[in-house]
């Protein structure tokens, strides 16, 4: 039986190592078999992640391919409303302790999902593990994107010792914390109450002491903060441009800033960065979004 379903092409060389990883992270699906395409394997995924495509794969015999579904930590996240298909999913996952279907996409100021609760305990929180970090997530209640943990990484990757850092929509903290270890201090800024509440105690449970959480609208940071900032996140892809000339008087020249958004074209927003009187040194797709979008993230020099 083949089924159409998300997965990752890696050299075959590290496919043992990556799938060992995927394991780990409960990213691997382990209804479907692996594919050989040449050199490279693609390995079947729970959901879309970077990198990742669609592609067809075979079940493995005497399993039941499971509904499409995305993982949070101990969540899954159906794309159906499908109690049935959700019962299956916990009893295949010891480490799952929910299933939930999403009723739409993150809406509103507060960035924030409906879900439903399809089987096992009536709670949208768990706890993810990334890189070594610990978050604690709320569905319902804060953004969380699991799908931008490679992101994270190589943006820590870049950061100098003694940065100062502002995550202009930072959620529960996920790139703040992933960012904080060579910086001297990271301003943590979101609207949503909930989500600065949750970014607290991911500061506590990660045992980092150089993140400044601030509940504010990113439009008017200028008027409230002393400094200028060395690198600037904006993860708001839906409508971060209308806070772009925010980040280029928020951030000295020199400074970076990491601006991502949901695109039909490339180069959708070259024009307006120039405006600015920045400097496009990359432009690169994170992941899918739709036939049509994807969600890109520009990399920018404050000139």
């Amino acid at each position: 039986m083949s089924v159409e379903q998300w997965g990752l092409r890696v050299p075959a060389r590290d496919g043992e190592t990556i799938r060992q990883a995927l394991i780990r992270e409960g990213a691997l699906d382990p209804m479907l078999k692996v594919l050989r395409d040449g050199s490279d394997l693609i390995l079947p995924l729970n959901g879309p992640r970077e990198g990742a495509g669609l592609y067809s794969f075979e079940a493995h015999p005497g399993r039941e391919p499971l509904p499409r579904h995305e993982l949070v930590g101990g969540i899954a996240i159906l794309q159906d409303n499908d109690p049935a298909g959700a019962e299956k999913i916990l009893a295949s996952r010891p480490s799952l302790h929910t299933a939930v279907y999403a009723q739409g996409e993150v809406t509103g100021e507060y960035r924030t999902r409906e879900f439903t609760i399809l089987a096992g305990a009536p709670t949208t929180r768990t706890e993810v593990i990334e890189h070594g970090h610990h978050f604690t997530v709320d569905l319902a209640g804060a953004y969380f994107s699991a799908r931008l943990s490679t992101e994270r990484q190589r943006i820590a990757k870049q950061v100098q010792e003694g940065e100062v850092i502002l995550d202009m929509f930072a959620g529960v903290g996920p790139f703040a914390i992933a960012l904080s270890g060579r910086a001297s201090l990271v301003v943590a800024c979101d609207l949503n109450p909930q989500a600065v509440v949750l970014m607290l105690e991911n500061c506590r449970i990660n045992r980092v002491e150089n993140i400044l959480p601030v509940v504010a609208d990113s439009r008017r940071l200028a008027e409230v903060l002393s400094w200028r900032f060395d690198r600037i996140i904006m993860n708001l892809p839906l409508s971060g441009t209308e806070f772009l000339p925010e980040a280029f008087r928020l951030c000295r020249p020199g400074g970076i800033i990491h601006f991502y958004s949901l695109v039909s074209s490339e180069g959708e927003h070259t024009a307006r960065i120039c405006e600015l009187r920045g400097e496009l040194i990359a432009e690169r797709v994170v992941r899918s979004y739709s036939p049509a979008q994807w969600h890109a993230v520009y990399d920018i020099r404050v000139l």
